[in-house]
């Protein structure tokens, strides 16, 4: 390799992510160190149009590109100026995943080592109110001219490189350089010390914006190890690219359990709606059993689709459970069952109308056993603890289901005498119930049997 040589590199886009938008402009400085050794700069044609957006930030027209040359007539002159050198940019997995995109479609493969100039201005000089090209460029006085075209930003982050590779006194960039530098990958904005104190225990994190706002949540097994995979290869998409860049700084919170992090994180999804957050904010019950009473006053029990905001008396997961429930509970109360609708049943409306002759039961003693029913189902539905292993060894932890829905979960001291298993509701903080948070705590409660605890079982 080269002797430390690096490639400041600016580009300009036709958009935020390298899948689906295109270089439009691309300047690439070598400096050795100490001084500029080479120089050069290209329009590109995008072959696509410039969003009127983009034109107002860089002033880059489509008459401007027609002319120019694709990227991948530039290509080889790209890559002979980038090889086997340190590739530098502001803020630079933007400009990397553009640059290596570009060169994977011209059929050139190429991997870098890389090195932030906003990271390294943390760490080199930390302190300022901005570390934006702009923010640093008034702050150390240094020229900033064409701002946002590909030469301009380049020729002021080769002076930025040039200042921290001067006030560099305790080897910080040497370090940044390494393949095995940990936080080459971490988002620009983020702390490399939010990173570092994360533990490798199971629980819940969170992803803050500038604003300290929560932009995601995640549960893990080991917290440290699933927040880097976050980070680690050279995806795209532009979800992954504006998570990056939104991330400046990241909390936790150790859970007991796999179980019960999984569970807090769903609650906390719920509670906070955080922006990058996808697959829990979609979970939503499809089926529910519902009951209602008819213009004749004889009550009804149906299974339905649930509908955005609609409460029902008890939801599932499918259909056919569902449908097995509602059979069930006709069958041991003796329901008429033309006063039941089964959810998928191709006839639909008050069957007992097709015939006004019909026979129907007595008013009140069909209604007393829907609302036996109702009150034997409300009642049957199980109540037990799941004990297990705490934060310390000095506690244990318990989650509280209350008659089939989730209650709460929390810790328990070892030192606690349990006399009677509801007692462990008093030491749990509450949490909304949810059909998903009764699968998953059932699920569980399957697979292990020996850390669930009833009233016949403590």
């Amino acid at each position: 390799m080269k002797q430390q040589e690096y490639a400041i590199v600016d580009i300009e886009t036709t958009g935020g992510n390298a899948r689906y938008s295109r270089i439009t402009e691309i300047a690439i400085i070598i400096h050795d160190g100490k001084k500029i050794i080479d120089r050069w700069e290209s329009l590109v044609n995008p072959q696509k149009e410039i969003p009127p957006a983009i034109f107002a930030l860089t002033g880059i027209t489509n008459e401007m590109v027609e002319s120019a040359p694709t990227f991948e007539m530039i290509s080889d002159r790209v890559f002979e100026m980038l090889n086997d050198r340190i590739f530098v940019a502001h803020n630079v997995n933007f400009d990397y995943s553009f640059v290596r995109h570009e060169l994977g479609e011209a059929g050139l493969k190429w991997t870098a080592r890389k090195l932030c100039t906003v990271r390294a201005a943390r760490k080199i000089r930390p302190g300022f109110p901005s570390y934006s090209l702009g923010g640093l460029c008034t702050s150390l006085d240094i020229l900033l001219e064409n701002r946002h075209r590909a030469g301009g930003d380049a020729d002021a982050t080769t002076i930025l490189l040039s200042r921290l590779l001067e006030w560099d006194t305790e080897g910080v960039i040497s370090k940044m350089i390494k393949n095995t530098a940990s936080d080459q990958s971490l988002p620009p904005n983020l702390p490399p010390q939010d990173f570092e104190q994360l533990p490798e225990r199971p629980g819940v994190y969170y992803f803050h914006d500038e604003h300290n706002k929560v932009i995601y949540v995640g549960k893990a097994v080991n917290i440290k190890k699933r927040v880097a995979s976050h980070f680690s290869g050279h995806k795209i998409t532009p979800q992954r690219q504006n998570f990056l860049k939104d991330t400046f700084s990241i909390s936790f919170e150790i859970c007991a359990t796999e179980l019960m992090a999984l569970l807090l994180e769903g609650s906390e999804i719920k509670k906070l709606w955080p922006k990058y957050n996808k697959a829990l904010k979609r979970y939503e019950p499809k089926f529910g059993l519902f009951n209602y009473e008819a213009r004749n006053g004889y009550q009804y029990l149906a299974i339905g689709k649930v509908k955005k905001n609609q409460t029902c008396l008890e939801a599932f997961s499918s259909l056919q459970d569902g449908n097995n429930k509602l059979r069930e509970l006709a069958s041991k109360f003796e329901i008429d069952h033309r006063f039941l609708i089964y959810g998928g049943s191709s006839r639909e409306g008050n069957l007992l109308f097709e015939n006004a002759q019909t026979i129907l039961p007595e008013l009140n003693e069909h209604n007393e056993k829907v609302d036996a029913a109702l009150d034997y189902y409300r009642t049957s539905l199980p109540s037990f603890a799941i004990l297990d292993k705490g934060r310390t060894e000095d506690e244990k932890s318990c989650i509280w289901v209350d008659r089939g829905h989730f209650y709460g979960m929390g810790y328990i001291g070892t030192d606690v005498i349990i006399t009677e298993i509801s007692e462990v509701k008093e030491y749990v903080t509450r949490y909304a119930s949810s059909q998903y948070f009764v699968q998953v705590i059932n699920a569980f409660a399957e697979k292990s049997p020996n850390k669930v605890k009833n009233t016949q079982r403590i």
